[in-house]
């Protein structure tokens, strides 16, 4: 039987004092790669919770989501709705500090949003911000986080998602 555990990750956006959309990656010390902030969702948190918790751990921004597209509650629904990934994706994982042996993240992808790139924490990893024309140049970047922070940035730039100002 194979373990799966629910993950949540975030590319953090944000714009350039030249007015450009940059996405943050962080550097994984354990797999040498750029890739978006993330990590295991706790017992206690749902997955967007569990993103703006690892945003802030690891990058040391505040920032908030950026709401993906979703259908609308009915009028009168008495719950409160839970922001919704932009993607979910199983990925294959090997050992972690949460298991020991091969497993799969269900991850639930996010997009966020940092108003101000002055981190309110010391991050526990280091950040590098990528236009467009950085992610599809550098090394190391993760070959999914490269995928996804390009679609991410495309649609920022087709007007499909709409930044804070």
């Amino acid at each position: 039987m194979t373990i799966k555990e629910a993950t949540a990750s975030a590319f953090v956006l944000r714009r350039s004092e030249h007015d450009d959309v940059q996405v943050a990656l962080v550097w994984h010390p354990r797999l040498g790669e750029w890739m978006a902030a993330g990590g295991h969702v706790e017992a206690n948190e749902h997955p967007a919770e569990a993103a703006l918790r690892e945003i802030t751990e690891e990058t040391g921004l505040m920032t908030r989501l950026i709401p993906a597209p979703a259908v609308a509650l009915p009028a009168g629904f008495p719950h409160t709705a839970v922001p919704a990934p932009w993607w979910i994706v199983e990925m294959k994982a090997c050992s972690d500090n949460h298991t020991a042996e091969s497993h799969v993240h269900v991850d639930n992808v996010f997009l966020a949003w940092a108003d101000d790139s002055e981190p309110v924490r010391e991050p526990a990893h280091e950040v590098r911000w990528f236009t467009a024309d950085q992610l599809a140049e550098a090394a190391d970047v993760a070959e999914d986080s490269r995928l996804q922070a390009k679609e991410a940035l495309e649609l920022v730039a087709s007007g499909q998602v709409t930044l804070p100002r």
